[in-house]
């Protein structure tokens, strides 16, 4: 199977037709798998492009898929990460060994403790919170990761310091790599998604914003996007 990527503004986006098909492509590809949308394809600039580059971004956001089909893509369909990595799980769960890093203390210890009610035979060999402020702290997760050696590992905490650390995983210890940012709240229903019918006409975006006015800073990158997409400039 071979898949190419599709240039956005600075970045490669892999035109998947649905979440089977990335799945069964990246199975045997150790690489950082990233979710894309407006705010990180406006963002992702030098080293962060040059990650994104050098792996495999997915469209995680309308506004990626309305550039690729403009390009001639059209039978791509987006890929919410919050689905992506519990789908792996499904699949892997009895196979494959797994690390979490991200959010708070509380959420990351709720989200294994679900995970392993949900599947008893999970092999979760490690975890941590993603509040990593000491030097030390994340020479420890590094030596962690590298012993332990997970298949898969799921970092959750936010663009782009998630994928900073990803690469720098990746750099010791070759796995699956998935950039998350707050999918463990979503799991352990500590923070709601969008309803489906928001989520079905790209505006889940304009949900977050609404229902969390404080993040309105980072919803403008939207408007940006949106004005370069009519501009035709991406």
């Amino acid at each position: 199977m071979k898949v190419i990527p599709v240039k956005i503004k600075n970045v490669n986006v892999y035109p998947f037709q649905d979440m089977e098909e990335l799945m069964d492509y990246t199975v045997d590809k150790k690489k950082l798998l990233l979710s894309l949308n407006a705010e990180i394809i406006m963002r992702a600039e030098g080293k962060i492009a040059d990650i994104i580059n050098s792996n495999i971004g997915y469209a995680d956001g309308y506004g990626a898929i309305k550039v690729m089909y403009r390009k001639g893509e059209k039978g791509v369909k987006r890929i919410p990460g919050c689905e992506l990595w519990l789908e792996l799980i499904k699949r892997y769960h009895s196979l494959k060994t797994f690390y979490l890093i991200g959010s708070t203390e509380d959420t990351i210890c709720v989200t294994v403790k679900k995970l392993k009610e949900l599947y008893p035979d999970i092999n979760i060999v490690g975890y941590r919170n993603g509040f990593i402020k000491e030097i030390s702290e994340k020479e420890a997760l590094l030596v962690d990761v590298k012993e332990r050696q997970p298949d898969f590992v799921f970092v959750a905490m936010g663009f782009p310091v998630q994928e900073l650390l990803m690469d720098e995983l990746y750099r010791i210890h070759t796995a699956t790599y998935l950039n998350l940012g707050g999918s463990f709240d979503v799991f352990i229903g500590k923070v709601s998604r969008a309803p489906r019918w928001i989520q079905n006409i790209g505006m889940e975006w304009f949900y977050r914003f609404i229902t969390h006015p404080s993040r309105y800073k980072r919803q403008i990158i939207y408007l940006k996007f949106l004005y370069s997409y009519y501009r035709n400039e991406l």
